[in-house]
């Protein structure tokens, strides 16, 4: 009886280390709603979970939320679209290396009335500007993201500060989707990623109006949180995450991704050096 019992014991410890060997780890990953409202990590996900055993939870939010999660420690890397913000998250101490992902750009959508008249213009700051001289309804993402930074530092540099207060402008605190089905419904013009806008479905009058100026340039970036100041971040996984990202294998799965034929995103532009 006791030699059953020892056997069945060894048997059982050899299963239980079997299954930890096996066992899936889990990443925490903050990335801005555009990856995920665009339809690109239901791309990047499966492929690298696979090859990895390592399953990415997911928390999708504006790039300044997504960087907060990073320097509170509660996520082990970030994926994200605001340079200037990224810069000082790595400087601060609260991430490292930082590397070049992908770029596409974005686009100001408006209704096909274009009460501002700015179709066709390839000047954003002057599509800007005309929107608040008609004081056409304009839809703020509002929340801190990278869209709403670019749109701010659009603003600016149109010369404009618009007042939530005015009522043309609508500072919504929200993601792009629910930005845009805001808009949607307000026939309001708004600023958009080329990529959520193309995944986006309940588009009633809306349409692209201004685009393909420079201004208008997004890059994203990946980031690790910095296992010295957050020890107990998975910083193994999230290096294998962050490898794989910016490998041929990541790229090519970024590149692959099409909405009606139309590719979405982009390798990173070289770096130049003078």
């Amino acid at each position: 009886m006791k030699r059953f019992f020892c056997i069945t014991l060894l048997v059982g410890l050899v299963i239980a280390t079997i299954s930890l060997a096996n066992a899936e780890s889990r990443l925490r990953m903050s990335t801005t709603t555009s990856t995920e409202n665009s339809g690109l990590l239901s791309v990047l996900l499966p492929p690298f979970e696979k090859a990895n055993n390592v399953k990415v939870d997911v928390i999708s939010v504006g790039t300044g939320k997504a960087l907060k999660l990073g320097e509170n420690g509660d996520v082990d890397v970030v994926f994200v679209h605001a340079r200037p913000l990224e810069d000082k998250f790595v400087a601060d101490g609260s991430g490292i290396d930082r590397r070049d992902v992908m770029y596409n750009d974005f686009v100001i959508v408006g209704p096909g009335s274009d009460p501002a008249h700015i179709r066709g213009l390839k000047d954003a700051r002057e599509a800007l500007r005309r929107i608040a001289q008609t004081t056409s309804p304009f839809a703020s993402r509002g929340d801190d993201s990278g869209t709403n930074r670019t749109e701010l530092r659009l603003w600016k540099a149109a010369g404009i500060q618009p007042d939530p207060h005015s009522g043309w402008y609508r500072d919504l605190g929200q993601g792009m989707g629910a930005t845009l089905n805001i808009s949607a419904a307000m026939n309001a013009y708004t600023l958009t990623d080329r990529a959520t806008w193309a995944n986006f479905k309940n588009r009633k009058g809306l349409e692209i109006v201004t685009q393909d100026d420079p201004a208008l340039f997004n890059p994203y970036g990946s980031i690790l949180v910095n296992p010295a100041k957050w020890p107990r971040v998975k910083y193994s996984d999230a290096k294998t995450w962050h490898q794989w990202l910016t490998s041929k294998a990541g790229l090519d799965a970024i590149t692959s991704y099409r909405i009606n034929g139309e590719q979405l995103f982009f390798p990173p532009r070289p770096t130049t050096t003078n």
